[in-house]
């Protein structure tokens, strides 16, 4: 397990995190561009805690576990905003109330020097991949956006700008094969341009052909096996064939002579 510090205007932070794939290049105690550019963009100083130091991580899972103890166990909540509200009055009522000897909690967090957050926020980029279906759409956020014909059944790159109001999607060559203004969350919608509906119904038409007719519907009577399968599965006993004795033919054949 992994830390990393953080320095917001002179004060440390210890950030815990479970992927420092996402923080730190596999190896070595250097950033990863992305981890540098947000740390850049907020003001503030990340240093990687070594790995397997107890010492210095006993401060994060104390507060993880206080946290755990004093609120997750007993909240009553139901979905992610409840759990969100809950946590905020409990920092508000209980943990910022901690007395300490220069004040509570709260009053000391007061007088900390810390940067005031700049009015944007950062620009992060989602990225997610996707397969196009057979009508060309490809699925996020709950919409569907379409993509030229030619990426019908194809794995596709979809990337949103957090904050920007245009998604792009990206071929497996990394080529912006379509870009749409992006459509609320959830919101079931589907997006396609007049360009790609046009695109796709060439296409069909392309692919339409009369070489060949219709397979024929060809008559095909139950046998008398399935017949026979059929009473056994209704439960339904088949009467026995009737046994003709040799003495009645002989008795017709005493009348007629």
């Amino acid at each position: 397990m992994h830390r990393v510090l953080v320095a917001l205007g002179g004060t440390p932070r210890v950030w815990r995190t479970d992927r420092m794939a996402t923080i730190v290049i596999s190896g070595s105690d250097r950033l990863t561009v992305d981890a540098a550019q947000a740390a850049k963009h907020y003001g503030v100083d990340i240093a990687v805690c070594p790995a397997r130091r107890a010492q210095r991580k006993g401060v994060v899972e104390a507060a993880i576990k206080y946290t755990t103890r004093s609120w997750w166990r007993t909240a009553r909540v139901a979905t992610p905003a409840e759990a969100q509200a809950s946590l905020d009055r409990w920092c508000i009522d209980i943990a910022d109330e901690r007395q300490r000897p220069a004040g509570t909690v709260a009053e000391i967090a007061a007088t900390e020097p810390l940067r005031t957050l700049p009015h944007a926020a950062y620009p992060a980029q989602i990225a997610v991949q996707r397969r196009a279906s057979r009508c060309a759409l490809v699925a996020f956020e709950a919409n569907h956006y379409s993509v030229p014909p030619a990426q019908a059944g194809r794995t596709v790159t979809i990337l949103a700008r957090v904050g920007e109001p245009l998604l792009r999607i990206l071929s497996t060559a990394d080529e912006v094969v379509a870009t749409h203004h992006r459509a609320p969350a959830g919101a079931g919608q589907t997006v396609r341009t007049s360009e790609h509906a046009a695109m796709l119904e060439r296409a069909v038409l392309a692919a339409f052909t009369t070489d060949h007719g219709c397979r024929r519907k060809t008559n095909r009577p139950p046998g008398d096996a399935a017949l026979a399968e059929l009473a056994r599965l209704n439960g339904i006993e088949s009467a026995p064939a009737p046994v003709i004795s040799l003495q009645r033919y002989a008795e017709l054949a005493e009348v007629a002579s």
